[in-house]
């Protein structure tokens, strides 16, 4: 039953903040040695699934495709979590309540974390990776399409953790099956936090079935807003990376926004871009009349496609951009092309995404490119951690208050004073 493998979690969880950084970090290297020696292996049940899911839509089977290059990719992506500052007992406060009563607050794991994913096996070496750094336990259950590749990568990171830690090796553990996941999101005494990294449907799934914490989003529906004071060149540019550098992921933009006092000079250029890049083109009653596209619906401006569709809306102005974004908008990530600095100062604090780009494509909206080394996903709550989760994510902090022998009776009763001086 994997409750009893989640009960063995928990109390591991309490000993890994005290495991050396350097342990750790021989860990991860123990991992990147044993994807290499095993490439072959993991390429031939990768082949198993990918053999059984013919029928699964192309985004995902996309995703599920492994390949020589795309295993080397991802051991770099532990190379560079590797080399991150450890995130453990971080000192993020220290203070003097009185001269010889002092508190200090640092970080610490977060304890035992449900990951649930679909599709992408790359995903369980990632959230491994952050974990093993982080000091985290990890339940991992990827989708069932992925399971031959899923099993042989878990394998192989067990293994490489057994030959320098067996409490580490035993930190992670991997779900299979759908009466796995029922069980897991019954067990909030034992479960810190859930992070379900899917579609919609997964995350609200999740969202209902459970008293667990949890992190993370429901879609990714972001948008491009090209301003009357934008750069059209720079603007044609940034509008096909957002969509067709990789349409299939949750930062790719599924609405461009254009002023309409530019409208008639913009539309005519980006559906020709946008075409020769076999992008159907979805329009608002405005655009139809500019271009000839088919017309939206009130649907399209809250669906996620993952597909190389994309939809447009005229707006008036600034204000009207940022009000639509705001509506329709999963908070995710949002971008304006502009040249304007009132303009942009006002898009970046009056739009309420979890990250907000000037004149920069949103697919930049990644843990491994803002140098967080991997990411264990997207959250666009508004709790301790937001927009790509990467190791200062998965961290919570505590607090630790060094005495001697002192009582509240004294500073209740006037006997002693609290100086409350903060320590450089």
């Amino acid at each position: 039953m994997i409750k009893d493998s989640v009960i063995a979690l928990k109390g591991i969880s309490s000993k890994l903040s005290s495991i050396d950084v350097d342990i750790r970090n021989r860990a991860l290297l123990s991992i990147e040695k044993g994807l290499l020696d095993n490439i072959d292996y993991i390429l031939s049940e990768n082949r198993k699934d990918l053999d059984s899911s013919q029928g699964l839509n192309n985004s995902l089977y996309k995703r599920l495709i492994l390949s020589r290059d795309k295993i080397e990719t991802i051991i770099s992506g532990i190379q560079e979590v590797r080399g991150l500052k450890d995130p453990l007992g971080q000192v993020q406060l220290k203070r003097e309540l009185d001269s010889n009563l002092t508190l200090t607050r640092f970080s610490v794991p977060i304890g035992v974390i449900g990951v649930i994913f679909e599709s992408r096996p790359d995903a369980l070496v990632q959230i491994s990776s952050l974990f093993i750094k982080s000091g985290n336990c990890g339940i991992l259950k990827g989708g069932k399409e992925a399971i031959h590749t899923n099993r042989a990568l878990f394998k192989v990171i067990r293994e490489s953790l057994f030959t320098v830690s067996e409490t580490l090796a035993s930190s992670l553990e991997l779900a299979e099956s759908r009466e796995d996941i029922k069980e897991i999101l019954e067990l909030d005494q034992y479960i810190d936090l859930m992070i379900p990294r899917g579609g919609n449907e997964l995350v609200q799934y999740i969202k209902n079935n459970t008293k667990i914490p949890v992190m993370g989003h429901t879609d990714g529906i972001c948008h491009l807003f090209m301003s009357k004071d934008g750069d059209i060149d720079m603007g044609l540019k940034l509008t096909l990376d957002s969509k067709c550098q990789y349409p299939a992921v949750c930062n790719a933009i599924e609405t461009l926004l254009v002023e309409e006092s530019i409208a008639k000079e913009f539309l005519p250029r980006v559906k020709t871009f946008l075409e020769d890049n076999k992008v159907e083109l979805r329009g608002c009653d405005k655009t139809v009349e500019i271009i000839d596209i088919n017309r939206a619906t009130e649907v399209d401006w809250d669906t996620e496609y993952n597909d190389y569709i994309l939809s447009i809306k005229i707006v008036s102005d600034l204000e009207d951009a940022i009000s639509f974004i705001n509506k329709h908008g999963s908070g995710h990530t949002d971008c304006i092309v502009t040249d304007n600095s009132e303009s942009w100062d006002k898009f970046l604090m009056n739009v309420d995404s979890a990250s907000v780009f000037l004149n920069a494509s949103t697919r930049f909206a990644d843990g491994n490119r803002y140098g967080f080394g991997a990411e264990v996903g997207i959250s666009t709550n508004k709790i301790h951690s937001r927009g790509p989760v990467g190791l200062e994510g998965l961290t919570i902090y505590k607090y630790k208050l060094i005495g001697h022998g002192d009582i509240v009776a004294d500073y209740a009763s006037g006997k002693k004073c609290y100086s409350h001086k903060d320590i450089k």
